[in-house]
């Protein structure tokens, strides 16, 4: 059974994530999107044969 304390610090992680993430959001706003974040959002979004990724 998760204590008071583990709650807390488990929320303010969740706090912590949002905060980073509408910071990086607004960095690329502001920047654009570096080559590598557009390579790793290209990778992510491709469809995967997990067999094929295997036998390379």
């Amino acid at each position: 059974m998760a204590t008071s304390r583990q709650h807390q610090e488990a929320h303010g992680i969740g706090q912590i994530e949002d905060q980073l993430n509408d910071q990086m959001e607004a960095a690329e706003e502001i920047q654009g999107q570096s080559k590598l974040d557009r390579e790793i959002d290209k990778a992510a979004r491709r469809d995967s044969d997990p067999l094929k990724d295997v036998s390379k």
